[in-house]
């Protein structure tokens, strides 16, 4: 009698509530299964920025254990790892200890736009992989994830079916939502992702926050010697389109903004993508100087959600230093 093969299990982490984190999960998902093992069977684990180390060494229950767009982790469970952000290691052994990796399976690349471009690439030229079938999430995974809208009306306005599932996942309050979405994403048209019950639900209601959250932006907003500052941490808005600023004050170089959830306390810091001048700062320096990180030209720092004091203090700090 034949002996039954017991199915490989993936644990993937990837960066929730963020369009490039779901878009990535998924793009791994499709060409795991289709390049190593068919069966395998996936679980997966949000990640969130915050002001503790993110990884615990019981996460990696699996077979294989992936991250994708999300910060390094040493353990020697982790088989796969993918990202693109410019603070990608806690420390610099977590450097040291990629650098001395030798398995052909964890990629860094600070280049790119987006994880999943990175990824799709990787995975075609390294593995065989055939992303054309996704062709259409990796562009806008680029688009959403690198600021590559062509005017800031069309980067808040939403019409377009990836605008709207990026509303979605970065905004809609029902829990582990993404993860029963990503197995959807591997498969299905971003048009027909809106059409998904569990999308279409969350839909209207966010449109409607989404244009609250432009008025609340427009009232609450400072913009002065090229640096917009708001401060929204007593509204349900942390998911706010972070593009609202530089359509309501488009000569601004640089947004500052505080929020706040029941899980943390953030100061978001970003550069205007339609204003060329906004390249002379590096945003993730200046946030790794309070413990966060991100890219050059968008960052963000989390703490506490008891800390939002600390918070406003070090998004007022931030403006004056990109004020000066």
């Amino acid at each position: 009698m034949e002996e039954l093969k017991t199915p490989v299990q993936v644990r993937l982490c990837f960066h929730d509530r963020c369009f490039d984190g779901a878009a990535s999960a998924a793009l791994f998902l499709r060409f795991y299964r289709e390049r190593f093992e068919p069966a395998a069977e996936f679980r997966f684990t949000g990640m969130t920025h915050r002001a503790t180390r993110p990884f615990e060494e019981a996460l990696f229950d699996g077979d294989e254990n992936v991250i994708v767009d999300f910060k390094y982790s040493s353990s020697p469970r982790v088989t796969w790892w993918f990202d693109h952000h410019q603070s990608a290691f806690l420390s610099p052994a977590d450097a040291e200890h990629f650098r001395r990796d030798r398995s052909g399976r964890k990629f860094y690349f600070p280049e790119y736009k987006s994880c999943t471009k990175l990824l799709a690439d990787i995975a075609q030229e390294k593995f065989g992989f055939d992303a054309r079938p996704l062709a259409d999430l990796v562009h806008w995974g680029d688009v959403i994830d690198g600021a590559q809208y062509p005017t800031p009306a069309s980067a808040v306005e939403l019409t377009e079916p990836a605008t709207q599932l990026a509303l979605v996942i970065e905004a809609a309050p029902e829990p582990g939502l993404v993860t029963r979405l990503i197995p959807e994403l591997a498969v299905r048209s971003l048009g027909e992702m809106v059409q998904l019950p569990a999308v279409a639900s969350h839909l209207g209601p966010l449109l409607e926050r989404h244009e609250h959250s432009i008025e609340v932006l427009r009232q609450r907003s400072e913009a002065r010697d090229g640096v917009v500052f708001f401060d929204v941490s007593d509204e349900d808005l942390e998911g706010y389109n972070k593009f609202i600023p530089y359509l309501l004050h488009p000569e601004c170089l640089y947004s500052v903004g505080v929020s706040a959830s029941a899980t943390r306390a953030k100061v978001s810091v970003g550069s205007n993508p339609w204003n060329t001048a906004a390249v002379e700062k590096n945003l993730a320096t200046l946030a790794e100087r309070y413990g966060g990180g991100g890219h050059p030209r968008v960052a963000a720092i989390s703490f506490e959600p008891t800390d939002i004091e600390r918070a406003r203090q070090v998004a007022r700090e931030i403006a004056a230093v990109l004020r000066g």
